[in-house]
């Protein structure tokens, strides 16, 4: 059997966007009115897009949202965010080091990522992340998005490869529960914008740092 398909989730996962995620959304929401959030407060707004983020942005801080104000939030958001990039996101320490590793161990790379293509592809290229990837996948690919299982059999069909021979690796029960529901084998890090306890999540494996992403452990969670 081919080497396996590794797909990776972006915000949490692969690249730390803590940052600048939570700058963009203070300023998308400051003209509104809203108190500013912090980056401790990021595991309760990330996860599914920027449209949820500002509508959990100001639920928690019990405010009504309507149509024109999301639109206004929206557009200041992604025209900040864009513009910002790179901006204080950076790749997780020995995320470069396990692509190339994978890579020269002839692994095919996919990203699978509930952000919009618009916002994910700029990223990945000021990060010269983009080129590792085979296959990206967005938000905005498919009419489904991670939880949805489909977006991750939408990203392995993309790659040409069969879903007993994928791995996802993510930071949130949005990867997990996608693989899970795709009957794909998952690794968790342990470091990213987990929604509850990366251990309950129920990942085949968890990883504190991508210097544990080795062949090795890949060929162990597919069972091989």
């Amino acid at each position: 059997m081919s080497s396996p398909l590794v797909i990776f989730d972006l915000d949490g996962t692969l690249v730390d966007t803590a940052p600048d995620l939570i700058e963009s959304l203070n300023h998308a929401i400051a003209p509104q009115g809203l108190p500013p959030f912090d980056i401790s407060q990021l595991h309760q707004l990330v996860g599914k897009g920027v449209k949820v983020m500002i509508e959990r942005a100001f639920a928690l801080r019990g405010t009504t949202l309507d149509e024109e104000t999301f639109e206004a939030c929206f557009d200041r958001f992604t025209t900040h965010y864009r513009d910002g990039m790179p901006g204080k996101s950076r790749p997780y320490p020995g995320t470069r080091a396990a692509l190339d590793r994978l890579k020269d161990g002839g692994f095919t790379l996919a990203v699978c990522t509930n952000k919009r293509m618009p916002l994910t592809m700029p990223l990945l290229s000021s990060l010269d992340l983009a080129d590792y990837f085979d296959v990206i996948t967005g938000g905005d690919s498919f009419e489904y998005r991670k939880p949805d299982p489909r977006h991750v059999l939408g990203t392995i069909a993309r790659a040409g490869m069969d879903p007993q021979n994928a791995v996802m690796i993510g930071d949130s029960s949005n990867d997990i529960d996608a693989a899970r529901g795709a009957d794909v084998a998952s690794v968790a890090v342990t470091f990213g914008y987990a929604d509850r306890p990366v251990e309950s999540l129920g990942a085949n494996r968890l990883i504190s740092h991508f210097d544990e992403l080795t062949a090795a452990l890949l060929e162990e969670v597919l069972g091989r």
